[in-house]
């Protein structure tokens, strides 16, 4: 007998309900947390700019050197410090995607470390691979230094490049390399119930979503 599907409120507590964009506001944060709690999700997640919220019952997640990874490790600490300082339980970073794909993972590893160490150890440290800009080896090599780094989560996409967001490939090689030792989170144009239940099926721990609600309307209670 198949497996039964998972309900809406097992998916719900998987979900970063998540507002990024450049142009989002204090009232746009205020209605994501108001939705975030009638959704029943586990978190949201918001640039760090929004920081401080109130939030109730929901962890808090913040992004960091987002969305190009491009920024300083140094930066990429102090940005994370500081949004910790402003209440962020976990943090999602994005690596220096280019010194992935010249095959530097010392510089990957040393990246996620300073953040690391910036945000202690009470803090969840998520980290974005933009796995749809990476090959395959350097997906599983990414997430191999984001492991040792101290990472809690490796995560597949910032959803703004142009490469793309999270695939079913990608999360099944993410989780196969990590074996359970940390999380997956894929995010990044997951728009339908049936994609949601697909990157969880290949090994996805956490999913980001910004079209949470028509997500979650396409599942059973």
């Amino acid at each position: 007998m198949p497996d039964a599907p998972l309900t809406r409120s097992q998916v719900a507590d998987l979900v970063d309900h998540t507002l990024l964009a450049p142009q989002a506001t204090v009232d746009d944060v205020n209605a994501l947390i108001d939705e975030a709690r009638s959704l029943g999700v586990l978190a949201v997640c918001v640039s760090p700019s929004m920081l401080p919220i109130r939030a109730p019952g929901l962890v808090t997640a913040a992004v960091v050197g987002f969305p190009s990874g491009k920024h300083h490790s140094l930066v990429k600490g102090a940005e994370a410090r500081l949004a910790v300082d402003q209440g962020a339980q976990e943090i999602d970073m994005v690596i220096d995607i280019g010194a992935a794909v010249a095959g530097d993972f010392n510089a990957v590893l040393a990246d996620v470390l300073t953040v690391r160490e910036a945000v202690g150890e009470n803090a969840v440290l998520k980290v974005i691979l933009e796995t749809a800009a990476l090959t395959d080896e350097m997906i599983v090599r990414a997430c191999q230094a984001a492991e040792q780094a101290g990472a809690d989560f490796v995560k597949t996409s910032t959803g703004f490049h142009p490469a793309g967001g999270a695939t079913v490939e990608a999360v099944r090689l993410m989780a196969q390399t990590v074996g359970g030792r940390i999380g997956v989170k894929a995010s990044g144009g997951i728009r339908t119930a049936e994609v949601a239940l697909d990157m969880i099926a290949a090994g996805a721990t956490r999913l980001g979503l910004s079209r949470t609600r028509a997500v979650l309307d396409g599942l059973p209670d």
